[in-house]
């Protein structure tokens, strides 16, 4: 009607601000964009593509970087996505490939908002011909050495292997785990991302193009330096192990150099493949110097462990572990 004015209700500014603070959860939990993770992880760099047999390729980059955190990676063959991997991995083997072609690996980083890198430099290898008939795995790698490179790095070296056809490449392990490879013509790996003040067991093993690898090289055990104001590590050292045969049990004796811990040390925690075992209580007088402990097993030959330990120290705590050597029971 000409003339009439409409009155609105009148919503004072504590309401609105309140009406405002209500609504800002709904807005994030239906895709607002309060604390939206927008930005995109670092491109990885330093990506490598090696041949490792006629049907595999063995892919391998340098961390990447992101304002929150990077989720994993994505590895393309081309522009098709061939494999996911979490962020702690960075290196991968892409089987299933046609010998003697040609083919190009990118790797791409993903932040958990979904947020993906751009990719890498897209790098070409060309996978290797049919093998001829190979029945034998190359020879061990001889004399593994090597020396931690400050706190976070470290380097290998060690003797090559032969083969009746051809070693094509040497896998760095630790723990049980592949953690590195370098093609046949290296002898030398340079290893990344470790942790500070911490105890490390390596091996080598070579590998042919038939994809046959050799036994493990000798263990080799490399300790970090430890961060600026850290406390010295309080890890056995030198663990080593010798298996026998009791009956239908396999034995297994450990021997090791116990740390300085500034007193006694009353007790140990052995951990087979990551689970607490036993705690080694000592039944009089601790020993001094080198300990010893003999361990029962009864599975069958073949059967894989890996071992480490850490000590009780003075003020009741249990200290830093051991390094982790793999051990096989055989007769």
């Amino acid at each position: 009607m000409e003339g009439t004015t409409v009155q609105r209700p009148h919503i004072s500014a504590a309401l609105a601000c309140s009406a405002a603070l209500l609504l800002a959860p709904l807005l994030t939990a239906c895709g607002g964009t309060a604390d939206a993770d927008t930005k995109r992880p670092s491109t990885p760099k330093g990506v490598t593509a090696q041949a490792s047999s006629s049907t595999s390729v063995h892919v391998m980059w340098e961390a990447a970087s992101d304002d929150k955190a990077v989720a994993g990676y994505e590895v393309y063959r081309g522009k098709t996505k061939v494999k996911s991997v979490p962020a702690a991995k960075h290196m991968i083997d892409v089987n299933g490939l046609t010998a003697s072609t040609g083919y190009t690996f990118a790797v791409r980083s993903k932040d958990a908002a979904g947020n993906l890198s751009a990719p890498s430099e897209a790098i070409p290898v060309t996978t290797q011909a049919t093998p001829p008939k190979d029945d034998t795995a190359p020879t061990v790698p001889a004399e593994l050495t090597g020396a931690a490179d400050g706190s976070r790095a470290a380097t290998l070296t060690w003797g090559a292997s032969k083969d009746d056809v051809g070693v094509t490449s040497y896998d760095i392990y630790q723990e049980g785990s592949r953690i590195h490879s370098v093609p046949s013509s290296e002898t030398t790996a340079k290893l990344a991302g470790l942790r500070p003040g911490t105890v490390y067991t390596f091996t080598v093993r070579a590998r042919d193009a038939s994809d046959k690898s050799s036994p493990d090289s000798n263990a080799l055990d490399l300790t970090t330096e430890s961060a600026p104001g850290a406390p010295a590590s309080t890890a056995p050292t030198g663990l080593r192990s010798e298996i026998g045969k009791e009956g239908a049990e396999f034995t297994v004796d450990l021997s090791w150099d116990q740390p300085d811990t500034g007193g006694v040390i009353p007790a140990y925690q052995l951990y087979l493949n990551g689970k607490l075992t036993t705690t080694i209580v000592w039944g009089g007088t601790p020993p001094k110097g080198r300990a010893t402990y003999r361990l029962n097993l009864a599975e069958p030959a073949g059967t894989r462990y890996s071992v480490k330990l850490r000590a009780k120290l003075p003020d009741g705590k249990w200290g830093d572990f051991s390094a982790q050597p793999t051990i096989v029971l055989a007769d």
